[in-house]
């Protein structure tokens, strides 16, 4: 029998969007150039790179890709883009969502229309948004099956997380943290894991809310871990930190898409699913950003810690009959084994910082790393 039109839309295309700090090549301290600056802004520099709030940022967007081979290709091909536009103004790219010793003291806002208003709007969170993000974009037909898929992802936030976390260090200190970017971005009112919807009118309801309250301008200012896309048919994903390999970049999105289309089916078919309280959901969100891949993590549908190897077994076992429809699982296991052997980008830095004592060392191997 032939799938429903709606379900089989579901998780077609998928699209990822990558910040990056920019640094000097030989300090490694975050740098921008007014050359750069301008030509981000006026869409010169590059296909697939746009400006970000500060001058020592920039952000990449793959095309429209349907195969991880696909993306791969883009991300090779954006990566080296965004490398090859900082290399002409003397910098280099920088794949972290925090950098390891220098501060948002010295970074400058970005001179646009744009991010002007996000600091009148939000003074000095704007002010220190030093962080970088890593977005995973999904092809939905309708903002009803946005909304329905967002409701039934919460609880599955935590353990995608602890799978990216690049951000130890913040402000020249081990803070403790695999994704410190997680609790610097905590402190926004209009961040975090979203609370149960139901629908599309409830959501358009919120968004005016949040509009009316002066907490956010549109759609495009709602920061939470996962939204419907304000400007394209897609459910977009905005927890992971910045992934510093490309192999653990595809890995993300490979198993937000998958994760997308088997919620998607499961709200077609009018499946029960649990709903965790906020509390909960912003407990699991720190434990796992904490510990990342390197303790336990804790299930909000369940009450309980769970061994973070358990956890991403248990992701696997439920898209794995998913991932195998779409020959998707081989190489999905592949890169789960890498990431096991090889720790996340925070746990590779800190081994750096132990061997070295320098974090000039630790930013020296994730620009060699990320391909910058």
């Amino acid at each position: 029998m032939p799938r429903p039109a709606a379900e089989a839309a579901v998780g077609v295309t998928l699209g990822v969007e990558e910040e990056f700090h920019l640094v000097d090549p030989e300090t490694f301290a975050l740098s921008g150039n007014p050359d750069l600056d301008a030509a981000l802004r006026a869409g010169t520099a590059g296909q697939h790179l746009k400006s970000e709030i500060t001058t020592s940022q920039l952000e990449t967007a793959t095309g429209v890709c349907t195969t991880l081979a696909q993306l791969r290709a883009e991300l090779v091909a954006t990566r080296a883009e965004a490398a090859g536009a900082a290399a002409r103004a003397g910098l280099a790219v920088l794949a972290a969502s925090t950098h390891p010793f220098d501060s948002w003291r010295g970074q400058q806002v970005t001179p646009a229309a744009r991010y002007e208003a996000m600091v009148r709007r939000w003074g000095g969170l704007a002010l220190q948004q030093d962080i970088c993000g890593c977005h995973v974009h999904v092809g939905v037909p309708d903002l009803q099956t946005a909304v329905a898929v967002m409701d039934r992802a919460r609880p599955y936030l935590p353990v995608l997380l602890a799978m990216t976390g690049s951000s130890p260090f913040h402000d020249g200190i081990d803070t403790g943290y695999d994704s410190f970017r997680t609790l610097h971005w905590s402190r926004w009112p209009n961040a975090g894991p979203p609370e149960l919807l139901g629908d599309a009118a409830r959501f358009r309801e919120l968004v005016d809310g949040l509009v009316a309250a002066g907490v956010i301008a549109d759609g495009s200012h709602l920061y939470w871990d996962v939204r419907p896309s304000a400007r394209l048919p897609t459910l977009e994903f905005r927890l992971g930190d910045v992934c510093t390999s490309l192999d653990d970049a595809v890995l993300h999105a490979a198993l937000v898409r998958s994760l997308v289309r088997v919620l998607a089916g499961r709200a077609q078919r009018g499946e029960p699913f649990p709903d965790p309280r906020p509390e909960l959901l912003r407990a699991a969100r720190w434990r796992a950003a904490r510990d990342g891949l390197g303790g336990a993590l804790f299930d909000p549908a369940r009450g309980v810690l769970v061994g973070a190897r358990a956890a991403v077994r248990g992701l696997l076992t439920e898209l794995d009959e998913d991932l195998r429809a779409h020959g998707e699982q081989e190489e999905v296991a592949e890169l789960v084994g890498r990431l096991w052997r090889r720790g996340t980008s925070a746990a590779r830095q800190r081994r750096v910082w132990r061997r070295t004592g320098d974090a000039r060392a630790v930013a020296a191997a994730l620009v060699r790393e990320g391909g910058g």
